[in-house]
C-alpha cells in the first residue's frame, strides 16, 4: 500500500513530469521509439503475409518462423545486438529487437485472414473476371480485415510494453524511469514508472479498438444484415406458419440490398450473391406452378 501511496505522491509532483527526465520527456521517446519499430514491423509483415495467403503458399513457413519468433526472448536479443558491432549505433539494437518480436503477430493473423476469406465469395469474384491484385484488393483484404486488425493490435500494444527494455541498453523512453528507480531504491518512482507503461499500452489498444470499428470495410453490410433480421427471420410465436410453395430469395431475385438501399457492391456484394445461390443446389420448382394435391 506505501507502494501505492508512493506511486501516487510521485505522479502528483509536476516536477517529475517537466525536463529532459520527466516523464512527458520520456513518453515522447517511448511513444516514438514504438511507433518506428511498428511501422518497420508492418513494413515487412504485411506485403510478405498478403503475398503468401494470396498465392496460398507459405504457409507452414509463416506460421514456423511466427512460433520461432515467439519462443527467442527479446531480453536475450536485445543483449546480443547490444554487444555485437551493431551496438555502437545508437538505438538501433532495440529497434531490431522490438521489430522481431513484432513482425510474428503480423505475420500469422495476416497470413490467416486473407486464407480463411470466404472461398465461395472468392471464387465469384474470380469468376467474375477479376485480376489477382483486384482479388487481393476488393475481396480478400476486406474479409480479412477482422483478423488484420486483431494482428496490428497485439503487435503495436506488444511494442509499447516491450520498448521499456530499451533502457536497458540505454535508450530512452518510459523504461528511463523505472530503471532510474531501481538506481536510487526508489520503489514508489518504479512503480509510477510501470503504472505508465500500463496505461499508455492501455490507451493505444482503445484507440485502435475505435480505429478498427471506424474503417471496417464490412461494418455497413454487417449492421444491414442485422437490421434484416427481425423482417426476414421467420414468422413470430403464434403466427400460423406460411404457406408451403416454392423458395424464392427477393433479395436475390431484385437484387437490392437487405436494408432495400441500393445493389451491394465489392466484397458485401459478392458475399450475399454467393450465400444466396451457392454452387451445385437444385433449382426450385417455377413460381407459377401450382401444388398437386
Amino acid at each position: 500500500m506505501d507502494a501505492i501511496t508512493g506511486a501516487w505522491q510521485w505522479l502528483a509532483t509536476a516536477a517529475n513530469w517537466a525536463g529532459e527526465k520527466g516523464v512527458w520527456h520520456r513518453l515522447g521517446e517511448h511513444l516514438w521509439l514504438s511507433g518506428l519499430c511498428l511501422l518497420l514491423s508492418c513494413l515487412t509483415a504485411l506485403p510478405l503475409a498478403l503475398w503468401l495467403g494470396h498465392i496460398g503458399k507459405g504457409g507452414a513457413l509463416a506460421v514456423n518462423l511466427s512460433n520461432v519468433g515467439r519462443a527467442v526472448p527479446t531480453f536475450a536479443v536485445l543483449v546480443l545486438l547490444t554487444l555485437s558491432p551493431l551496438g555502437k549505433h545508437g538505438d538501433w539494437p532495440t529497434i531490431i529487437a522490438l521489430v522481431l518480436f513484432a513482425v510474428p503477430p503480423l505475420l500469422t493473423n495476416v497470413h490467416l485472414g486473407i486464407r480463411e476469406a470466404d472461398r465461395d465469395v472468392v471464387e465469384a469474384a474470380r469468376g467474375m473476371g477479376m485480376s489477382g491484385p483486384q482479388l487481393l484488393l476488393r475481396v480478400e483484404i476486406p474479409l480479412a480485415y477482422p483478423l488484420i486488425m486483431t494482428g496490428l493490435r497485439s503487435a503495436a500494444v506488444q511494442v509499447v510494453a516491450t520498448a521499456t527494455l530499451a533502457a536497458l541498453a540505454g535508450g530512452g523512453g518510459l523504461g528511463r524511469i523505472i530503471t532510474a528507480g531501481f538506481g536510487n531504491y526508489d520503489t514508489a518512482q518504479v512503480v509510477a514508472g510501470a503504472v505508465l507503461v500500463a496505461l499508455l499500452a492501455l490507451l493505444v489498444e482503445g484507440v485502435l479498438v475505435l480505429v478498427d470499428r471506424s474503417f471496417d470495410p464490412m461494418r455497413g453490410r454487417r449492421r444491414a444484415r442485422r437490421g434484416s433480421r427481425p423482417a426476414s427471420g421467420g414468422p413470430a410465436a403464434g403466427a400460423p406458419a406460411p404457406a408451403q410453395g416454392p423458395a424464392v430469395n427477393p433479395q436475390a431475385a431484385s437484387g437490392a440490398s437487405p436494408a432495400g438501399g441500393g445493389r451491394l457492391s465489392g466484397a458485401g456484394a459478392l458475399a450475399e450473391g454467393a450465400h444466396a445461390a451457392p454452387s451445385g443446389s437444385t433449382p426450385g420448382p417455377p413460381p407459377g406452378r401450382a401444388t398437386e394435391v
